[in-house]
């Protein structure tokens, strides 16, 4: 089988935001100081990319903005990579959350297809949205090396797609650590396009 092109995308989630651990989703908090600390120790002084991709969230963007000054790159911003959108759960810590719905919460994290977060979005939505924008992305992207910042369920999605995961599975079982780092290979052949992890979650 001929391989046409290679792409290969770095995909690195943000480090942690001021407030700590919470159900962000569409929430804007910035980084922390230990979530700039977390995200400029993840990658290494040697590493080059050709662009970078990110969410227009504060926490992945200002990261992605620095690095592409720093190496001269282009910055895409793409909304539709935004972490999905928990609803009426936003800005609660997990405990908090678990005290206050645990049930739906459960639920949710067993099958997120079939309960989403109340007055939030549904996981299936969630994963044809990054879905979508990952697909235009690696065309318009094709044959370079891409740097790619964003959050965890956003990552979760892309991992599902590439390795033919149902979405509730990503979700429950890929475990993606602030400032975690997975690279993905796509290769485009006579016959499509081939995706493969190369590596998975590591951290500084």
């Amino acid at each position: 089988m001929g391989i046409e092109t290679t792409t290969w995308v770095d995909l690195i989630r943000h480090g942690e935001p001021e407030g700590g651990r919470r159900y962000r989703g569409h929430r804007d908090d910035p980084l922390s100081d230990t979530g700039w600390t977390q995200m400029r120790a993840a990658l290494g002084t040697e590493e080059h990319w050709d662009a970078v991709l990110c969410s227009p969230l504060l926490r992945c963007r200002a990261f992605a903005e620095e690095v592409a000054r720093q190496q001269g790159l282009p910055l895409h911003v793409e909304p539709q990579l935004k972490e999905i959108h928990f609803g009426d759960w936003e800005g609660f810590t997990p405990t908090e959350l678990a005290q206050r719905d645990g049930e739906r919460l459960a639920a949710f994290w067993a099958d997120g297809e079939r309960n989403p977060p109340p007055n939030g979005e549904s996981l299936t939505d969630f994963h044809a949205r990054v879905s979508a924008a990952w697909e235009q992305w690696t065309d318009r992207l094709s044959g370079q090396r891409v740097l790619l910042v964003g959050h965890s369920g956003m990552i979760r999605m892309i991992l599902a797609s590439v390795l033919d995961l149902a979405p509730s599975r990503a979700m429950a079982r890929l475990y993606i650590p602030y400032a975690g780092r997975s690279r993905v290979r796509l290769d485009d052949t006579e016959h499509g396009r081939l995706g493969c992890l190369l590596s998975h979650g590591l951290t500084p």
